[in-house]
């Protein structure tokens, strides 16, 4: 089979590799698709601490596809179930995964790409978050995961405060139901600007999804007393220095909503499933690039500089 393989920071080769046999346990998955995650760009550029090459079609992890093969003990999937899976290795033609890693996609959803783990990842984002009707909600950071946050809190009845560095996320944010934008640019105005919206009481929940250090200090400064400061963005370039005094005072509940329970991915992929099948969830428009196997080193620039028009690029097979 064919696979992505990253030699060496920013470059990828596309290698025939031997075709994966499933264990007992395992199903192989002839895949449709894969989504690219922030995640990916430091393995991408370069750190010290990854070892070139990476395993073939790895980082790769929000694919979806075709059951082709089952192991010996496996009960619960058959050859051709179109699933989505919690798989490690899905910049390939084929990936493995555990029978009881994947989720199975309905018919209602055939031919539509379904990139389940960040979709699970947002809906147990919001479920950690405790968003309840009337509450004034701020996202930083408006890429895919906080799109779809926008939507889950608005579905919630909250009043959704959007903040971004692009324009056109913070377009996006709108074309997705926030109620207000705010340009991530100025420290002490953003603040001023979320106090005078909110009557000088903030937020009851921000929920910062960029991964960076001065948006998770100023997530801090617009969160309400009692309120949640929830962590969705993923931070993995160093240590964070934050304002312990500010979230003693107010007495905020700050809330790492990373999962790391296989099950609990599962359980957000299944619920994701069926809010994108009752329109609870639109991810479609915010799938923006799709580009062949062949072009995966183009998809992985475009991540990393994010350019207007990007939301969620898709590897297609």
């Amino acid at each position: 089979m064919r696979a992505a393989v990253i030699t060496a920071p920013q470059t990828v080769e596309i290698q025939e590799v031997a075709l994966p046999k499933p264990g007992p346990t395992q199903v192989r998955i002839k895949m449709e698709g894969c989504g690219l995650c922030a995640s990916n760009i430091p393995v991408w550029q370069g750190r010290e601490w990854f070892s070139y090459p990476i395993p073939a079609g790895n980082p790769g992890h929000e694919g979806w596809g075709v059951v082709d093969a089952v192991g010996a003990e496996v009960k619960t999937i058959k050859i051709g179930d179109r699933v989505a899976a919690l798989s490690y290795h899905a910049y390939a033609e084929y990936d493995l995964a555990e029978a009881d890693a994947v989720v199975q996609i309905p018919e209602i959803l055939a031919g539509v790409p379904f990139p389940g783990e960040p979709l699970g990842c947002a809906i147990n984002i919001f479920k950690r978050s405790d968003i309840q009707a009337g509450q004034t909600v701020a996202i930083l950071g408006i890429g895919f995961l906080g799109a779809l946050l926008v939507q889950l809190a608005k579905e919630a009845g909250a009043r959704v405060i959007a903040l971004s560095q692009r324009e056109y996320s913070l377009n996006v944010a709108a074309e997705t139901g926030a109620d207000e934008l705010i340009k991530l640019d100025d420290h002490y105005q953003i603040i001023e600007k979320v106090k005078a919206l909110t009557g000088g009481k903030f937020c009851e929940r921000v929920i910062e999804c960029t991964g960076k250090e001065w948006p998770l200090n100023l997530s801090g400064e617009l969160t309400a007393e009692r309120g949640k400061l929830i962590i969705a963005g993923f931070h993995q370039d160093g240590m964070r220095s934050v304002n312990v005094q500010l979230w003693n005072w107010r007495g905020l509940d700050v809330i790492n909503a990373h999962e790391r329970d296989p099950k609990i991915y599962l359980s957000g992929i299944a619920e994701a499933v069926k809010a994108v099948t009752t329109g609870r969830l639109n991810p479609q428009p915010l799938y923006t690039h799709e580009f062949s196997l062949e072009n995966i080193a183009e998809a992985f620039q475009l991540l990393n500089n994010r350019p207007d028009g990007f939301m969620k690029a898709l590897i297609k097979f």
